[in-house]
């Protein structure tokens, strides 16, 4: 009988032995399908502009994850600047763009960032537009080129 008992209890901590050893190994995580927001660019530079043109551009994205990407925000630093994005969800592999109008009616510098939030492994994404609006040209007055003299009232 103590040669039973004695066996079961080597059997027991043999087995609790074998049980640690299982909880000690790491587990291998399972492999989860996540999107991921890829842009062509980050920045777009209008250059040299002049008030009261276009101020509209766009960033081209990808979405090269392996699930759907939704974005959920784009949000800017400024009430000059508006984003419009995709409300639906982009399949892995494709293509979309999120479409920026600045205000050029604003002399100076532009500085701008867009804050681009999403369900991809990279949530957050800053894009920016820089560049310069000049003031609008004035026009000149019209030159006299017919040869009679300037009259003047």
């Amino acid at each position: 009988m103590k040669k039973v008992f004695s066996l079961l209890l080597v059997l027991a901590f043999v087995m609790a032995g074998m049980a640690q050893n299982d909880a000690a190994q790491p587990k291998k995580p399972k492999k989860v399908k996540t999107p991921e927001i890829t842009f062509e660019t980050l920045v777009h530079d209008y250059g040299q502009i002049n008030q009261g043109e276009n101020g509209e551009c766009e960033f081209v994205f990808k979405n090269t994850g392996k699930a759907d990407l939704i974005l959920t925000n784009c949000r800017s630093s400024c009430g000059c600047t508006v984003p419009s994005w995709p409300k639906d969800p982009i399949a892995p592999g494709k293509k979309a763009s999120i479409k920026v109008k600045y205000n050029t009616n604003r002399i100076g510098q532009i500085n701008k960032t867009i804050t681009v939030e999403s369900n991809a492994v990279n949530d957050r994404v800053v894009l920016k537009i820089t560049g310069n609006v000049n003031p609008k040209p004035t026009e000149a007055a019209p030159e006299n080129n017919s040869g009679a003299p300037k009259v003047n009232n």
